[in-house]
């Protein structure tokens, strides 16, 4: 399985836990964040200034 823009945060961590390593790398320290299970991946990264194209590129890397 692929991660996309609207799956969660929490999805992205069940689907593979390695994806916290690369959420840490981009400076998303949302992994225990309330909103990581509310929030998407496209979202947070909007949230945090982060080009969600090349966040996605390197999770679907792992």
């Amino acid at each position: 399985m692929k991660f996309t823009k609207e799956m969660t945060i929490k999805e992205a961590l069940e689907l593979n836990p390695k994806s916290a390593d690369i959420f840490f790398s981009f400076g998303m320290h949302c992994i225990g964040c309330p909103t990581a299970s509310g929030e998407s991946i496209e979202e947070a990264a909007m949230a945090h200034g982060i080009n969600v194209d090349l966040l996605l590129e390197k999770l679907n890397a792992l």
